[in-house]
């Protein structure tokens, strides 16, 4: 594999033929998603040169992690609201690039991280891998990462993940029952099958390929969108509300958290 030019400071970027492997990079904080690491994913999809002539993308994450999801500093700082989720979601390259996206999820998939695996064509997951959505229980609405994720997983499952947070967990396997993920594999087989994938993408026909996956895309873009920017809104709304900081707080200060009456 050929290493990327660039100086990502929580990415590893690599070439492999056509396919180029990104591995979120944060391990001492199980990749959780900050202010850097999505400004270099958003600079990464907007044409960096590595991607001139790929066909595949392959992400994954250094460490027994995939991605935390939103750092909590993030979660406690006051944050200038994007305009659109569109906006807020820059970091995903489904919606960017007009390839196919592979996630191989390696460890915990926690919170945001679930963008990845609901923005994916395919995902894969490692016997280690597991899932859950903490959003509620660290005061925050999920709205995002649950719509998603609803025309690719059962929905009984999906609400669990929802309404129960770090009490809900599912493990690789359940996760591909419940129709989270398509493959469970050996943690030191993840990145060889995804490559695998990749490749068998490779020897198909580029244009057949990207005409087939943006008429999927487009289905789901135009079942979906509308919500999308609703619960976005939703978001946005309850950053107002005392839980929103108390969640974050009590995290951080290792004690049960005081809900206000809803």
């Amino acid at each position: 594999m050929a290493p990327s030019a660039g100086a990502w400071s929580t990415l590893q970027v690599v070439r492999d033929g056509h396919t180029v492997v990104v591995t979120l990079n944060r391990p001492e904080r199980r990749n959780a998603l900050d202010a850097t690491m999505m400004s270099e994913l958003d600079a990464l999809w907007s044409g960096h040169g590595l991607l001139d002539g790929a066909r595949c993308i392959v992400v994954t994450g250094a460490g027994p992690g995939f991605c935390a999801g939103a750092d909590v500093s993030l979660l406690a700082s006051d944050r200038e609201p994007n305009a659109s989720f569109e906006d807020e979601l820059a970091f995903l390259p489904g919606r960017r690039l007009p390839i196919p996206v592979i996630a191989a999820i390696n460890g915990v998939c926690a919170g945001g991280g679930l963008h990845f695996v609901a923005d994916a064509d395919i995902v894969i997951a490692s016997e280690t891998a597991s899932f859950l959505d903490p959003h509620v229980t660290m005061g925050q609405v999920t709205a995002l990462e649950p719509l998603t994720l609803r025309l690719r997983m059962r929905p009984d499952a999906l609400m669990r993940l929802a309404l129960l947070g770090r009490d809900e967990r599912l493990d690789a396997p359940a996760a591909r029952a419940a129709g989270l993920v398509s493959e469970v594999v050996a943690p030191d087989a993840l990145l060889d099958r995804a490559l695998t994938l990749a490749r068998q993408i490779e020897a198909g026909s580029p244009a057949a390929i990207r005409a087939s996956r943006a008429a999927l895309r487009r289905f789901e873009d135009e079942l979906l969108d509308r919500h999308l920017q609703a619960g976005w809104e939703a978001i946005v709304a309850h950053w107002s509300h005392p839980d929103a900081k108390e969640g974050p707080a009590a995290f951080g200060e290792r004690r049960a958290p005081r809900w206000e009456e809803a």
